[in-house]
C-alpha cells in the first residue's frame, strides 16, 4: 500500500515534469521562430548586414580624396595659377555639391595609382582613366562617361603622313598608361623605339623639341592640347584602339561607388553633364545614360 502510494507520488511528479518539459520546449520553439524571423528582417536590411562603409565613411569625413594625374588636360591638370582644373575635376565638384562634401584634388604618381587607392591615401581615381580588363579585375568602376580614341601625334613638318611611316621613328608614351600596354602590344611594335616618360604633356614638348618623332596617346587629351596651345601637330589618321573613361573606386567600396553614379545620371538629366562637357569640348560628349 505505502509503496503504491510512493508510486502515484513518482508518477505524479513525472508527469508534472513531463509537462513542464512540453511547455518550456514549445516557448523555446516560439522564440527561436520569433529570433529567426528577427535575423531575418535584420538580414533584408543592407543597413544592417553591409560592412561597406565607404559612402558613409565620406560622408563623416566630408569630404572625396580625388587621386589625378595633375598633368592630363582638359581631364585634369594644373593651369598657369598652379590650380588643379579641369573637365573631370568640374564634374567631380559637381558631384560633390550634390552629396554637401568637399572636393579635395590629390596630385599622385600615376603608375602607382592602384596602390595608392588600396592604401587608402585616395578615395578614387577620376582623370581620363581608361577601361581595360585589368582596372576591371583591380578595381570597382563606374559606368563609362565618356569615349576616347588612342593615337599618334606628329609635328605639323614630319615626313610621318601615317601608321606605316612610323617604322624606325621613336614614339613617346605615358609611363603606366593604357596607351603605353596598347603600343606594346601593337603587332609593329618591334620596327619602333618607345620611349616612356610620366605625363603626355613632357612627352609632346620632348616631341617638339626633337627627342622623338610622334607621341602616343589619348585624343580627347591631344585634340584639346593642339587647341587650347595652337600647336603645329597632326593627328595621324586611324587609331590603334578606341576606350571608354570611368571612376576607379576600392574593390569593396560599392555603397560609395553607387552614390556617385547615381548622382552622374541625375548630372546627366539636369544637363549639369551638357553644360560643363561644352565648356570644356565645345559640345555635349559624355555618354552616361
Amino acid at each position: 500500500m505505502k509503496k503504491s502510494f510512493i508510486t502515484r507520488i513518482a508518477a505524479g511528479f513525472a508527469a508534472i515534469a513531463m509537462i513542464t518539459a512540453a511547455g518550456s520546449c514549445g516557448n523555446g520553439n516560439a522564440n527561436d521562430k520569433k529570433s529567426s524571423e528577427s535575423t531575418t528582417k535584420a538580414s533584408d536590411s543592407p543597413a544592417q548586414t553591409s560592412s561597406d562603409q565607404s559612402l558613409q565613411k565620406v560622408l563623416d569625413s566630408k569630404q572625396l580624396v580625388l587621386g589625378l594625374d595633375a598633368s592630363f588636360p582638359p581631364m585634369g591638370f594644373t593651369n598657369e595659377s598652379g590650380e588643379i582644373v579641369g573637365f573631370d575635376i568640374d564634374v567631380a565638384q559637381a558631384v560633390c555639391d550634390k552629396m554637401g562634401i568637399t572636393l579635395v584634388k590629390q596630385p599622385i604618381d600615376w603608375e602607382k595609382k592602384e596602390e595608392d587607392l588600396n592604401l587608402g591615401k585616395i578615395d578614387c581615381i577620376w582623370n581620363g582613366m581608361s577601361i581595360n580588363d585589368t582596372r576591371k579585375q583591380a578595381m570597382n568602376l563606374s559606368e563609362a562617361y565618356m569615349n576616347n580614341e588612342m593615337i599618334f601625334v606628329v609635328p605639323g613638318n614630319s615626313d610621318v603622313k601615317s601608321m606605316d611611316d612610323l617604322k624606325g621613328k621613336t614614339v613617346g608614351v605615358q609611363t603606366g598608361s593604357t596607351a603605353e600596354e596598347i603600343l606594346n602590344n601593337w603587332e609593329k611594335h618591334d620596327t619602333i623605339t618607345i620611349t616612356a616618360l610620366e605625363d603626355n604633356v613632357t612627352l609632346l614638348n620632348q616631341m617638339e623639341l626633337g627627342f622623338s618623332d610622334a607621341v602616343f596617346l589619348d585624343s580627347i587629351v591631344a585634340n584639346y592640347f593642339i587647341t587650347e596651345n595652337k600647336k603645329d601637330y597632326v593627328v595621324l589618321p586611324g587609331n590603334l584602339e578606341q576606350e571608354e573613361y570611368a571612376v576607379g573606386f576600392r574593390k569593396n567600396d560599392q555603397a560609395l561607388r553607387d552614390e556617385v553614379q547615381k548622382i552622374l545620371v541625375e548630372l546627366k538629366a539636369d544637363g549639369t553633364l551638357a553644360r560643363i562637357s561644352t565648356k570644356w569640348f565645345g559640345k555635349d560628349i559624355t555618354t552616361v545614360k
